[in-house]
């Protein structure tokens, strides 16, 4: 059996595994990195993510004028998350990131080269208060993929790069524990076993979104009934197994029903795993109707404001899945999709593209290929027809077309009134969203959806999709694990989802958005300087 020994392991190379190598890199202590993965996909699912951060005080935010502070994202942040009396930890590293987020992650990327789209955008804005009150959300050029990437040029390039031993392909099956003190691991290898020595182990492996079972375990009912038709939109290699480790080593693992799903995913035209989706990044000027082809209400669903609403709704719904009933116009200017590989002049640094397609109302490649190859989307050139392909898409007439046909008719209709005659929430809503110059680039003015020359009709099936776990271990503000007794497990850290951001759950009940792939490198730095005053 082969025996590595390292002052440190550092189990999962995703964002906050490689952040924390990085760190301890330049405080020059010995580090072994353990991935299941091979090397194409190391960064876990920061490879594959767009790349969002929400972050404050940044000279992007200074150069569009937008008063932030940290107590300000504070405030909001405690107003979204609804924090209990067991978010101890998790509102301390909340306000921990509030106050460290421009030094901890945003200028430290600025110094290893990681730049960020000039336009910052205005998510998570919340249906009462209850979310962003100003634009915070800051694009990485090159995506999640970019992030990863530098990464691991300089680790590679580091000056202690002797320091680093990475070990791919190798699942842990056990944490090693001596004398109440983690000391270790033992690791799967394909064909061999191998043992790891440690001082000190820190888990970076991820939450559990991408195991369906344990997904449908920890199933919040306030979504609804737990759903039979489910997407994926995390790697199975994301399943939660070292939680179930560290719970056996006396470790607190918490608030696993704190899911960070999406209400639009949609069935991927190449899938990599079984029940493989999209996450939509949804159109605005269309509309949201349940499986009957009736529009949602009475409050009209509108992406933007708040992810949890739109899952719960969604979960409520019969049959749990939604249509968003549009034209091909309104889809150009508004759709896209969360991810790298959808965003390739993001992904590629296109600048020119990107202002380019921006200006002339969008780019209708991707609307194409969704058209043309995923399975839950379908077209026609009337509403009667376009019910027929809704229909033959589940199998099964649903669909009241005749009512379908009215909900359309009645909202053209109030497009083409005066906006002093408006009352309908959405139409508010579309309003607020193009007063900010980002959202009016993206978003249609009043364009109606059964307009012949914007044709054709579109339809888009969506339903939930697992992305992200909230909860997890339990940790302090060095990243130290905490047993049942809230007492520290020697030797042992977690960071990035594996602790649910920090803290067993930073967000509580609901992201801002954008605080992930942030929080990964916030707490996987912070448990290397707790590590290297420890030694």
């Amino acid at each position: 059996m082969p025996t590595y020994s390292s002052e440190v392991a550092v189990i999962g190379a995703g964002l906050a595994g490689l952040s924390a190598c990085l760190e301890l890199l330049d405080h020059d202590i010995p580090v072994i990195l353990l991935d299941g993965s091979r090397e194409p996909r190391l960064g876990g699912q920061a490879h594959d993510a767009f790349g969002g951060m929400l972050l404050v005080d940044t000279p992007e935010q200074a150069r569009q004028r937008i008063p932030d502070s940290p107590e300000r994202l504070f405030d909001d942040w405690l107003r979204a998350a609804r924090f209990g009396p067991g978010d101890h930890w998790g509102r301390a590293w909340a306000e921990t990131y509030a106050h460290q987020c421009r030094g901890e992650v945003y200028d430290w990327l600025r110094r290893l080269g990681v730049r960020f789209v000039p336009s910052v955008q205005w998510v998570e804005r919340g249906l009462y208060g209850d979310g962003n009150s100003l634009p915070r959300y800051h694009i990485a050029w090159g995506c999640g993929r970019g992030m990863v990437e530098t990464l691991l040029h300089h680790l590679n390039k580091h000056p202690n790069r002797h320091r680093l031993t990475t070990v791919t392909g190798c699942r842990i099956k056990t944490l090693d524990i001596a004398a109440g003190r983690v000391v270790g691991c033992l690791g799967d290898a394909g064909a061999t076993e191998i043992r790891v020595a440690a001082e000190h182990v820190l888990v970076c492996t991820g939450g559990i979104a991408g195991n369906p079972d344990k997904v449908r375990q920890y199933w919040d009912p306030a979504l609804g009934p737990v759903p039979d038709n489910m997407l994926s939109g995390t790697h199975p290699d994301i399943d939660g197994a070292l939680h179930e480790q560290v719970a056996a080593l006396g470790g607190q693992v918490v608030n696993l029903q704190r899911m960070w799903n999406y209400a639009a995913g949609v069935g991927h035209p190449e899938p990599a795993w079984p029940g493989h989706g999209l996450s939509l990044i949804p159109p605005r000027s269309a509309l949201w109707m349940d499986g009957h082809g009736r529009r949602i209400g009475p409050m009209p669903l509108v992406s933007g404001f708040d992810t949890r609403e739109l899952c719960r709704w969604t979960g409520h719904l019969p049959y749990q899945y939604s249509w968003q009933v549009l034209n091909y116009r309104i889809a150009v200017k508004e759709l896209a999709i969360s991810g790298t590989d959808t965003n390739p002049d993001f992904r590629d640094r296109r600048i020119m593209k990107v202002l380019w397609n921006t200006l002339k109302g969008g780019d209708p490649s991707l609307v194409d290929w969704l058209i043309d190859h995923c399975p839950d989307v379908v077209t026609a050139e009337t509403p009667e027809a376009l019910a027929v392909r809704m229909d033959e898409r589940v199998g099964e007439a649903r669909v009241d077309v005749s009512g379908m046909v009215n909900d359309l008719l009645a909202w053209d209709a109030a497009l083409g009134r005066h906006a002093r005659w408006h009352n309908d929430d959405q139409l508010r809503r579309i309003r607020q969203l193009r007063d900010w110059t980002p959202d009016r680039l993206r978003t249609c003015r009043r364009q109606p959806i059964l307009d012949r020359t914007a044709g054709p009709l579109v339809a888009i099936r969506e339903r939930l999709i697992s992305r992200k776990s909230m909860g997890g271990m339990l940790t302090d503000l060095h990243s130290r694990v905490l047993d049942r007794s809230g007492k520290v497990i020697p030797g042992l850290y977690a960071a990035g989802e594996a602790a649910g951001f920090g803290g067993g759950g930073i967000c509580g009940v609901r992201s801002l958005e954008g605080t992930f792939l942030s929080s990964c490198i916030l707490t996987g730095r912070r448990a290397v300087r707790g590590i290297a005053g420890g030694l």
